[in-house]
């Protein structure tokens, strides 16, 4: 890892902590949700990252500094605005494709979004209201649980989106994810994998944006990929793809709440 500037059990104590909501603060809960995540050399990265605001997040494997970046797949379950029409609900499958930061301004772990497809027309009214680089999908997801062993005996995701299709082929066997190449703890690992609430992307005007979240601590298990592939790392250089079939790790967290703060900042 990067040496860090701050105390990371403390950071992950505080991150832990719901923030005040808002009128347009949405709850959800995520089921089926998955994290594959990559390293790549942090140079593939670089000309997609505001260079003048973020440092690229990098881990040590083989003796070589490595950036991350994770394909998020999940389906919403119950998407509504807490306290704005709270008996509005939906459904709908998303993903999350996101690179890890540092914030110059701060110091601390973040995530950069290159974007988000969403299975719902939801998109549309996102777009417009905040220019957040959210793109319309259909998605087809069959999932099988096991439900005497937990463990999944099918997660398929399929995607269709002009911005980024997708291929996601996953068993899991629920084994607890342990620690993986790169990290020396699993206070560090959980810190940068799972608990970066502040994200960042470029809106659809240019302009730099930003959003935070919350959720408690993920039950993690193992998965094992059997086809993997996302047309958006191809597109922008970052994987080819007979990379995107050899992730880092795949962890899946059967189900979990969260809270997004909206509406997105504009940031200077």
């Amino acid at each position: 890892m990067s040496p860090p500037t701050y105390d990371a059990a403390q950071l992950l104590q505080t991150r832990q902590i719901p923030r005040p909501g808002n009128a347009l603060t949405v709850r959800t809960l995520l089921r089926h949700f998955a994290l594959v995540n990559y390293t790549l050399p942090p140079e593939r990265l670089r000309p997609h990252i505001p260079a003048d605001r973020f440092d690229i997040q990098t881990v040590e494997i083989d003796g070589q500094p490595r950036a991350m970046l994770s394909a998020v797949p999940f389906l919403d379950v119950d998407f509504r605005f807490a306290r704005l029409a709270p008996w509005l609900r939906w459904k709908f499958g998303q993903t999350n494709h996101r690179a890890y930061v540092i914030d110059r301004r701060t110091g601390l772990p973040g995530v950069w979004f290159f974007g988000t497809t969403l299975g719902s027309p939801l998109v549309y009214a996102a777009r417009g209201l905040w220019r957040i680089p959210w793109h319309y999908a259909r998605y087809r997801i069959d999932v099988h649980v096991d439900p005497t062993t937990g463990a999944y005996e099918r997660y398929r995701y399929n995607v269709n989106s002009a911005w980024c299709a997708a291929r996601i082929d996953l068993v899991g066997d629920a084994a607890p994810i342990g620690l993986t190449p790169g990290f020396a703890s699993m206070i560090e690992q959980t810190l940068v994998l799972t608990h970066p609430v502040d994200g960042f992307f470029h809106r659809l005007d240019g302009a730099l944006g930003g959003y935070s979240i919350w959720h408690p601590i993920m039950t993690l298990t193992r998965a094992q990929p059997r086809d993997l592939w996302f047309s958006l790392y191809e597109r922008l250089g970052l994987l080819s793809a007979g990379e995107m079939q050899r992730p880092h790790s795949v962890f899946i967290c059967r189900e979990i709440p969260f809270e997004v703060y909206l509406p997105p900042r504009r940031l200077a």
